[in-house]
């Protein structure tokens, strides 16, 4: 037997086999990575070699990628709407402030008056109009935003709501307020029930519209024409910390409320009273 008939020894074979599975390992990560230049000498990728192919990648989907939203920031819930029970009354502040309040305007024959009273004593007061009269006098509403006095929603047509459905009485107050966003700039934080007609409907819709119920402490019931003298000493006599007095510059003749304020305000002032305007907490 020659030299080159020997017995293959087993350790030799193991060796021998370990060397081609590497050689057809090595071969086949060559197919993947190797290239060679094609005809215009720019490299073009091999064919991967034969074998059992690679699952493809999965698409994403939400339930795969929803654990990288827990890197991001806490969504915080929704805050809950308040709806009142009943319009608030008073208005909190520090010492002797008081709030006037005037509805049912704004009217050209007498709001410019009252807005120069005010003006002339630096007095900001609140006006809670009504969208039919909005209509034609945008002017008004906009000096009021200009002197900064603050715009209130008082309903379209001033009706009774406690006698209209849920859809009339959303609609009273929506147009109101887009009408007052048009001609003052922002929507109203306030609203009144015209007659002072309250029920569960308004407040769940005028909180719903971002809006809180301000009812009054003093009538002056001025809307009775029961004299100037008569408004003045009503006002005086309900005079007293947080405040609201509910008079009228608007539907029917007002001039006895506009001759009453020239009087009652200076004495206000005069007796240290603070006459300025309510602040919301939140919205």
């Amino acid at each position: 037997m020659t030299k080159d008939q020997l017995p293959t020894s087993p350790l030799t074979r193991r060796r021998a086999l370990l060397a081609g599975v590497a050689a057809v390992g090595a071969a086949g990560s060559a197919g993947l990575l190797a290239t060679v230049a094609g005809n215009g000498d720019e490299p073009v990728r091999a064919a991967p070699a034969a074998g059992p192919q690679a699952r493809p990648a999965l698409k994403p989907s939400s339930y795969r990628l929803q654990p990288l939203t827990g890197y991001g920031p806490p969504r915080a819930a929704p805050r809950p709407t308040l709806v009142r029970r009943a319009p608030l009354l008073r208005v909190s502040g520090r010492g002797r402030t008081m709030v006037l309040t005037f509805d049912d305007g704004p009217d050209p024959r007498y709001t410019p008056y009252i807005l120069d009273t005010l003006r002339e004593y630096d007095v900001r007061a609140m006006f809670f109009v009504c969208g039919e009269m909005v209509v034609d006098n945008k002017d008004l509403l906009a000096r009021m935003a200009e002197e900064g006095h603050v715009v209130g929603n008082h309903t379209w047509s001033h009706p009774l709501l406690t006698r209209l459905s849920h859809a009339r009485i959303r609609k009273e107050m929506e147009r109101t307020s887009d009408v007052v966003e048009e001609s003052y700039g922002e929507r109203p934080a306030w609203f009144r029930a015209p007659y002072g007609a309250w029920n569960r409907a308004t407040f769940r819709i005028g909180a719903e519209l971002g809006m809180e119920p301000l009812a009054w402490t003093v009538d002056t019931l001025d809307w009775t024409a029961p004299g100037t003298r008569t408004i003045v000493g009503r006002v005086e006599n309900g005079a007293a910390p947080g405040v609201v007095v509910l008079s009228h510059d608007a539907g029917g003749d007002r001039s006895q409320s506009v001759r009453a304020l020239r009087t009652y305000l200076p004495q206000l002032l005069d007796a240290g009273y603070h006459v300025t305007v309510p602040t919301r907490r939140y919205r």
